[in-house]
């Protein structure tokens, strides 16, 4: 039934009528989320047929490898482009030097080389470079009087991404936030044959409190205890540095930059993409995805529409893909929107 106009104040322009129907609104629509724009981030663990759950995230468990092939190959079938590997490395190989980070043989490595066994080209494999999750002091270089240093941490850096490119990664992924570090690993892969693998930098960082159970996901929590890591990574307060960040990263060679985390830095990803134009990640953390998550177990959201809502803005602010926990959740939402 059509509304009766008030006489002589109705408004010529209603941005209403378009949002009437469905089909109207698809039709209108400014910002689209596909399966395509996900990636899958999964933690493996050592054993076999091994699941434990990271009680700060309902949902996420860190898995064995063989459990971790399986899980990929569903990222296969629901046609999730990548997938980013975090290992939870075993107490007792973590070391003040991090040497496990450029162990060929370390729990990655062998997740990566098992995932392309079984699934070869259908998905992508993404890699973290830093060193947090082999050090036994939780931080992500090597420590010097207790200071991060940012040169030896490079270099320690660069033999880690070269091993993961060994064992077929193929993109190298550097979280440490150290300056200078993608131009390094950008050289130590083309020397050592690896042109072909990319860089996705996580070039703007911060210095976040929502990281806090992605840290209980991979054990560093307990290794870093009161430390923080406010000297490398950025304050939560600068959005013109992320820009310079972004700038330095670009012209070293990265392929892709990425903003961490997502949805509290919606405007950093905004300035990113329209100042730079380049392939533009965001990173929605640990701590999104719990708070989400909690909320939704109280009923005090909807959960898929939370999802879904939340992947939208991140794109709609520019993001060129989102590294989600809800990647698998949403892939079925989509496919069955």
């Amino acid at each position: 039934m059509a509304e009766k106009p008030i006489s002589g104040s109705y408004p010529q322009t209603r941005l209403r009528r378009p949002r009437r129907q469905r089909w109207s609104r698809r039709l209108m629509r400014e910002t689209r989320l596909s399966v395509d724009d996900l990636i899958w981030p999964l933690f493996v663990c050592p054993g076999e047929q091994r699941q434990e759950p990271v009680a700060s995230m309902p949902g996420v468990n860190r898995q064995s490898i063989d459990f971790l092939v399986e899980a990929v190959g569903e990222a296969v079938s629901l046609k999730i482009p990548a997938v980013a590997l975090f290992p939870a490395t075993p107490p007792e190989l973590k070391t003040s030097e991090c040497n496990e980070a450029v162990n060929p043989n370390n729990l990655v490595c062998q997740a990566v080389r098992a995932v392309k066994r079984a699934h070869g080209a259908k998905i992508g494999i993404i890699c973290d470079v830093a060193l947090d999750p082999y050090s036994s002091h939780g931080q992500d270089g090597l420590v010097r009087d207790d200071y991060v240093v940012n040169d030896e941490t490079v270099e320690m850096l660069c033999r880690q991404a070269v091993v993961q490119a060994e064992a077929g990664c193929d993109v190298i992924a550097p979280s440490d936030m150290m300056d200078g570090r993608v131009g390094a690993i950008r050289a130590a892969l083309d020397l050592a044959g690896f042109q072909g693998v990319q860089i996705m930098a996580y070039a703007a960082k911060y210095a976040s409190a929502f990281y806090g159970p992605f840290r209980d996901a991979v054990g560093s929590a307990g290794n870093l205890g009161s430390g923080d890591k406010k000297t490398y990574q950025m304050d939560p307060a600068n959005a013109d540095e992320a820009l310079r960040e972004v700038a330095l990263d670009i012209a070293e060679g990265a392929d892709s930059v990425m903003v961490k985390p997502g949805l509290p830095y919606l405007d950093i990803v905004a300035r990113v993409k329209q100042t730079f134009g380049v392939p533009t990640f965001a990173y929605q953390v640990s701590g999104e995805y719990a708070m989400l998550s909690a909320a939704a177990a109280n009923g005090w959201l909807d959960r898929d529409a939370a999802i879904l809502e939340s992947l939208l803005a991140l794109k709609r602010a520019g993001a060129s893909g989102v590294l989600t926990y809800f990647a698998r959740d949403a892939a079925k939402l989509l496919g069955s929107v």
